[in-house]
């Protein structure tokens, strides 16, 4: 059986002092340097540790910063995290993450949640926008940076990217490496992303006066598993000599389904994905893809959220990060 944890009681025994000056020498509101010396002798003597909670109610504060993601496995929010995380140390913060797989309500209860005070900050990174999610984000607990795409009047600090222009950069990339049956394999319709990759293959088409054909377009989530799916069914009906990939995990998805179906990527199909994420860089044959800024997007989030907690104010700021094209070995090299 564990040990007791030491208490205040113990260390004002050993210092020879009241609990309220303990309270006074640890909490800073004392001037007397010889008594702070006697508490800070007294707490590494009996091996006091203060409680957090204890901290926090005094303070207000936590420490603690939540980033709440659709995939805590996804390389797209692991390469926000490397920039968030840094940053937010240096001021003293912890970053905690969960993974909401999605789920409008999970978002809608971190959101409620804030009011209780158990971080001092969110970051949050929602695929789908709902009335729900923008009547919880019109007076947020604490300070709360989103990112991704935001109606307009949502009035909170928000990061985004165009997806829309990365999608139509890769079925321009695509046309120009010699592609005249471009597929897509998108995320579900109903997410922001979903809508907006679609909307930008849309216009990839129309800016290569290439036809729209809907059995060109199949629907995934966002994971290799679902995309390899989605892909196999596409292949299963139609002849395409290019795939876009709504992310770089459908997309290496989609390059397994080619493989099963012999076909050699990129010499039978071209394929594209969107994210630009180290699983690209190290695929084999390496995946071309959009970078949509997810490691700029995350530091953005964090300068962001440490500004409104420095106490800065004024109207909710909001970010673009342009998309850019990497080709690799997946398409045949021709820049868009």
């Amino acid at each position: 059986m564990a040990a007791p944890r030491p208490t205040i009681h113990e260390v004002a025994r050993a210092a020879g002092v009241s609990i309220s000056s303990v309270s006074r020498a640890l909490n800073g509101q004392t001037s007397n340097p010889e008594m702070v010396a006697r508490v800070k002798a007294a707490v590494d003597e009996v091996g006091y540790v203060p409680s957090a909670v204890a901290q926090s109610l005094k303070t207000q504060q936590t420490g603690q910063i939540a980033f709440a993601m659709e995939d805590i496995g996804n390389a797209a929010y692991l390469a926000m995290v490397r920039e968030i995380q840094p940053r937010l140390r240096e001021d003293g913060y912890r970053l905690l993450l969960h993974a909401t797989g999605a789920d409008v309500q999970d978002e809608i209860e971190v959101l409620e949640s804030l009011a209780q005070k158990y971080v001092d900050g969110l970051v949050l990174c929602p695929i789908r926008i709902t009335e729900r999610h923008i009547a919880a984000l019109r007076a947020p607990a604490v300070p709360v940076v989103v990112i991704g795409q935001l109606p307009a009047g949502v009035d909170v600090d928000n990061v985004r990217t165009d997806s829309r222009l990365g999608a139509r950069l890769a079925v321009e990339h695509l046309y120009a490496a010699g592609a005249r049956r471009i597929a897509l394999v998108n995320g579900p319709a109903d997410t922001v992303p979903g809508q907006a990759r679609h909307a930008g293959y849309l216009e990839g088409l129309a800016a290569c006066d290439l036809p729209v054909d809907e059995t060109l377009v199949e629907f995934a989530d966002f994971q290799v598993d679902a995309g390899r799916e989605a892909a196999a069914r596409l292949l299963d009906r139609a002849d395409v000599d290019a795939i876009f990939g709504a992310n770089d995990l459908i997309a290496i998805g989609a390059m397994h389904a080619l493989r099963s179906a012999g076909r050699s990527v990129p010499d039978d199909v071209q394929v594209v994905g969107m994210d630009d994420t180290i699983l690209a860089a190290t695929s084999f044959p390496p995946l071309t893809s959009v970078s949509l800024g997810s490691r700029e997007r995350g530091g953005l989030a964090a300068d962001m959220l440490l500004a409104r907690l420095r106490g800065e104010p004024g109207a909710a700021r909001r970010e673009t990060v342009p998309p850019a094209l990497t080709v690799r070995e997946s398409t045949r090299g021709v820049a868009a």
